[in-house]
């Protein structure tokens, strides 16, 4: 019972790659394909992580996918004009942490509730991707040195993946070894009492969600440089998948507490599922059933044994 109360999750995780191994192991347990799925998780992973850093406040941000999105058209405009790789990288980002900061003041400033604040000024942000794209997927003028950066491997380690491991070590040392980390888990345990004693709550309300932005920003150029090309909408499958990875990895490590490790249990469950009922066969509409049940499933086994009524 124990056993299960601390590591249900990696316990739950493991048992998925092994049935998956079992059905398919020459295509699903093979090393080429292990490593295809820490790449096919990557981008969903650093929104996910993005998102942790909100969630440890108790907020959501709504608009993670529009700001995806945003990321992608705006690098092809850009690039359409003749602006150079890390001009465009830059713009894009500060473009992103400018929105991220706007929803993190309108909550903490005006304390709007996360779910009305970022959904409405996610669907702003998607009307400005539609109006500076047409519509339409953007593709020209996108530079080979740009596509390098979401495509191909290093010393056989996916490029996506790479980006992913500094990720999540560099915001797992933000948010459990320092000061600013513990000063989010403290206001998200109880704000009231974050203030009164004299926590900076608005500031760094406003820098959780510039960051959490931050990264879909990097993602959507991650997204972009990999596919050659970027959509209205192409960041609009990663708010409900990034999210669900948080709450999988709030049951794992911590006490349903959101952390960096725990997203990214969460997130390679998603992979995992989605690689192996691929391989496997199963038709897409079958899929997001499947993996809604097996993601329950992980709860529920990370969830028995502990003391309830």
């Amino acid at each position: 019972m124990i056993l299960l109360r601390r590591y249900g999750t990696l316990l739950a995780l493991a048992l998925i790659v092994l049935v998956f191994t079992i059905a398919s192991p020459q295509a699903f347990g093979s090393t080429p394909n292990l490593i295809n799925i820490t790449q096919q998780m990557a981008l969903l992973a650093i929104v996910a992580i993005g998102a942790t850093l909100v969630m440890v406040l108790g907020e959501f941000d709504l608009s993670v996918s529009a700001v995806v999105s945003w990321a992608g058209i705006a690098a092809a405009a850009l690039f359409a004009a003749g602006v150079a790789v890390p001009v465009v990288m830059i713009v894009v980002l500060v473009s992103a942490v400018a929105m991220g900061a706007i929803s993190g003041f309108l909550v903490a400033r005006f304390k709007v509730p996360s779910f009305i604040a970022t959904l409405a000024f996610g669907t702003v942000i998607g009307g400005l991707t539609f109006w500076v794209s047409n519509g339409a997927t953007m593709f020209s003028g996108i530079p080979a040195g740009f596509r390098d950066l979401g495509r191909g491997t290093l010393m056989g380690v996916p490029v996506p993946t790479l980006w992913l491991i500094g990720t999540a070590i560099v915001f797992w040392l933000l948010l459990d070894q320092t000061e600013f980390g513990r000063r989010l888990y403290a206001i998200g345990g109880n704000r009231e009492a974050a203030r009164l004693v004299g926590l900076p709550v608005r500031r760094d309300m406003v820098v959780a969600f510039a960051l959490c932005a931050a990264l879909a920003g990097l993602a959507g150029l991650l997204l972009t440089a990999r596919l050659g090309s970027a959509h209205p909408t192409g960041g609009g499958g990663y708010l409900l998948q990034a999210y669900a990875a948080v709450f999988l990895g709030m049951t794992a490590f911590r006490e349903g507490e959101p952390s960096v490790p725990g997203t990214l249990v969460g997130a390679a469950i998603i992979a995992v599922v989605s690689n192996g009922l691929t391989i496997l066969g199963v038709p897409s509409f079958l899929q997001d059933l499947l993996t809604g049940a097996i993601i329950l499933a992980a709860v529920l086994v990370r969830n028995f044994g502990r003391d309830g009524d």
